[in-house]
């Protein structure tokens, strides 16, 4: 026995998931990582048994050692299909066929390793099915059920010959062909065999091609006699037609021109299997058979062979391979040719399957055999979903990519069954991911992922574990962080008593820059052994956030408290801020937010009537707030208006506005007579900044138009003014005498909507001011 303590922080991130593997127990660090993870799992196990790679232990789970294969039975023969399971005992095995319970009996049994054994193989029986079909194997214990692939039971079979030899005639030194074709399963091996005896292989005059075509080159008198095809298989033995070859031999031997007795069919084929074009001419005198590309393009030599007198064999074929290919048979001495032209299809992707062809009964050994599969390839798993322990009330995700050729599809079972989708089960990206939320009992299961396609099934599975809060260890406490350089943050917190470290198998802490969202959160395995971490590769003068769990083999605790800290570095950068005037007793400031997360804890804003000494305030606000409204002002006053950004390193310089309330007082238009209709909060900074200049403006206008006004005024003072005398107060002399009216001078009003923003700049630069 061993004791496995391992760290799993599995991500997934989307098509490409990656996991961090940390051996904790021996002081390995998992790399702060820029990984998205979307959750995180610390499994472990003790007093069991283990797979121990490089120092990393994973604890075994209920899980297939042996799956059942295809297969290809004999009829009246015995069967085994194979299934090895490993896990927490007891496990009981169970075989379904067609989807449906495999019942025992005299005849079928599940030995004691999970083996199917059928003691006699039927095509047809009494009242049921023949055992052709697919069978699959499932394994269950107190943890849940899993199923084994689906394998392919065939029955061997050799039908009657669809094509047989046919006799023929041939001169002396020349060529002969016989062809027959079976269609068999599996395929038959097939010989020829000549006046009832066994063709002598050894002899180079014959080729045999493995389409079922026999070639006899430069023939002879002993060659004639009775030819017939003999095709075998595990199923039975069966001979053609006979055929015979008859040499013509004594007649003077006269000029033929060449002809292609036959000639290259098209073929299609994929990658890494071997392609035979077959060539077979005659004449007098003996042709030379060549071969070309139709396209130009050399044929090479690498993997080329030649077959007897002109077939060709191309090796382990790949995709530049595929074309028209010429077989020319050529007059010696002449440019007389005779050309027959096949197209050769080379498909990508796995062609060959390993076949079980059962031969023999229980106690013999079994052979594999290679079968094609016409350019198809069973499905093969890129990523498997990861078994994980999970809270009441948490969330589960679980992602499982297959490839194969065609394309596989993937269906989910639960415990064995399909997967049910509901309200907190959903299947997304074509099914390669499954997601589960408020995770409750119920859920606790074994999950399968099954591909599917018509080359074949592979199945892979993971447990969900849900832990009750009772069973999790308690949060950290006493958290705390402080900055040690420009780049890297010192947290400590409380040892925990000697009872609850013994079931923590590590720490995990969770960090992200102020004001980023949780999705760019990094994360960092930490041992049990410590209670102190630095935490490197960090950007100067940020502030981040900072929580810690505890992990025990059941799962997660409640995170600790969150903490702030500042890497050192400097303050922050002095704020740019505007004001607005909502009504004569409130005032809207709005700022700009950093460009970078992190650059700022918050803003501080503090406010003072002009000429008041003392602020009010300062009025605290997040990093992510770039707007406050300050209210319950006095009418018609003038404000000064101070803002400043902080982190852990302090405050920023400060920047300063005044702002006015009293034109807002005296003209602001009632609503209904409002010329703007904007909604409160929905004016931007430009039209801000519009509204300003346009104030500052009015009020030069009004300052120059009274200056002016008053400069005028001084020559004509006594036209300007109605002089008061002793005869009342109309205006007429006592003496009776006209003089000419004055009319007053023309009184000028700024606009109401105009807003009137007094801006004091201390330095000489906007926003420096420090008061």
């Amino acid at each position: 026995m061993q004791n496995c303590r391992v760290t799993l922080i599995r991500s997934c991130a989307g098509s490409s998931a990656t996991a961090i593997v940390t051996a904790l127990q021996l002081g390995r660090k998992a790399a702060l990582s820029r990984a998205r993870f979307a959750y995180e799992d610390i499994t472990t196990k003790k007093d069991v048994d283990c797979k121990c790679h490089q120092d990393v232990c994973l604890a075994s789970e209920l899980s297939f050692l042996l799956e059942p294969s295809d297969v290809i039975a004999v009829r009246d023969r015995p069967l085994l299909l194979d299934c090895g399971v490993t896990g927490e005992e007891p496990i009981m095995v169970t075989w379904r066929k067609n989807g449906v319970p495999f019942p025992a009996s005299q005849r079928v049994q599940v030995l004691a390793n999970g083996t199917l054994f059928i003691q006699s193989f039927q095509k047809r029986r009494e009242g049921s099915d023949a055992d052709m079909g697919e069978y699959e194997c499932a394994a269950q214990n107190r943890y849940g059920m899993i199923v084994s692939r689906k394998a392919k039971v065939h029955l061997a079979s050799l039908p009657k010959f669809h094509t047989h030899p046919l006799s023929m005639s041939v001169d002396d030194g020349g060529v002969a062909r016989f062809q027959c074709q079976i269609n068999g399963v599996p395929e038959a091996n097939i010989s020829w065999e000549r006046d009832r005896e066994a063709l002598n292989a050894t002899d180079n005059r014959y080729t045999l091609l493995p389409m079922g075509v026999l070639q006899v080159s430069g023939v002879r008198q002993q060659d004639g006699g009775v030819f017939r095809c003999v095709a075998s298989n595990i199923a039975n033995t069966r001979y053609s037609h006979e055929a015979m070859l008859n040499i013509t031999g004594g007649a003077p031997r006269t000029y033929k021109e060449p002809f292609i007795l036959s000639g290259p069919q098209n073929l299609t084929i994929t990658v890494h299997q071997t392609a035979i074009l077959e060539c077979i001419a005659s004449g007098n005198p003996r042709p030379i058979v060549s071969w070309s590309r139709l396209d130009g393009r050399s044929i090479g030599v690498e993997g080329i062979q030649v077959l007897g007198t002109g077939n060709l064999m191309i090796s382990d074929v790949s995709l530049q391979h595929s074309g028209v290919y010429v077989c020319a048979a050529n007059r010696p001495g002449t440019r007389m040719r005779r050309t027959a032209l096949g197209r050769l299809v080379v498909q990508g992707g796995l062609s060959v399957e390993t076949v079980e062809v059962r031969e023999e009964g229980v106690e013999s050994g079994w052979t594999d055999r290679e079968v094609e599969r016409g350019g198809c390839a069973p499905p093969e798993f890129l990523q498997w979903p990861q078994s994980v322990s999970r809270p009441a009330g948490g969330s589960a995700v679980f992602t499982c990519v297959a490839q194969g050729v065609p394309e596989p599809h993937l269906i989910w079972l639960k415990n064995g069954k399909v997967l049910v989708t509901g309200n907190n089960v959903k299947l997304t990206n074509n099914n390669s991911t499954l997601a589960l939320t408020r995770i409750s009992s119920e859920d606790e299961a074994i999950y399968q992922c099954i591909a599917e396609n018509s080359a074949g099934t592979n199945q892979a599975s993971a447990r969900l574990a849900v832990a009750q809060p009772k069973d999790l260890p308690s949060a950290p406490q006493g958290l705390k962080a402080s900055p040690l350089t420009t780049s890297s943050l010192q947290i400590s917190w409380i040892q925990p008593p000697p009872n609850v470290t013994d079931s923590i198998i590590g720490y995990v802490l969770h960090i992200r820059k102020i004001g980023e969202p949780d999705s760019l959160e990094l994360q960092e395995a930490i041992s049990k052994e410590t209670f102190q971490h630095d935490v490197a590769n960090l950007e100067p003068a940020t502030t981040y956030s900072l929580y810690l769990k505890a992990y025990s083999p059941l799962g997660a605790s409640q995170q600790s408290l969150s903490v702030g800290a500042t890497t050192l570095g400097g303050v922050p950068t002095p704020p740019t801020f505007f004001t607005k005037v909502v009504n004569s007793t409130a005032v809207q400031v709005l700022w700009e937010l950093p460009s970078k997360a992190g650059k700022a804890e918050g803003f501080r804003l503090s406010y003072r009537r002009v000429p008041h000494a003392d602020f009010q305030g300062p009025i605290q606000l997040s990093c992510h707030i770039n707007a406050h409204t300050i209210s319950e002002l006095e009418s018609g006053a003038v404000y000064e208006v101070k803002l400043v950004a902080y982190n852990g390193n302090g405050e920023s310089d400060c920047s300063k506005r005044l702002v006015s309330l009293a034109e807002e007082a005296k003209s602001a238009p009632s609503p209904e007579n409002s010329l703007c209709q904007c909604r409160g909060g929905e004016a931007s900074l430009g039209s801000i900044v519009i509204g300003i200049h346009i104030g500052t403006a009015c009020i030069i206008f009004c300052v120059l138009f009274l200056l002016f006004g008053y400069r005028r005024s001084k020559g004509t003072q006594d036209n300007w003014s109605v002089p008061r005398d002793s005869t009342g107060h109309n205006g007429v002399p006592k003496d009776g005498a006209h003089r000419p009216q004055v009319e007053p001078p023309p009184q000028v009003v700024c606009p109401a909507q105009y807003q009137v923003v007094i801006e004091q700049h201390g330095s000489g630069l906007p926003g420096t001011d420090t008061g």
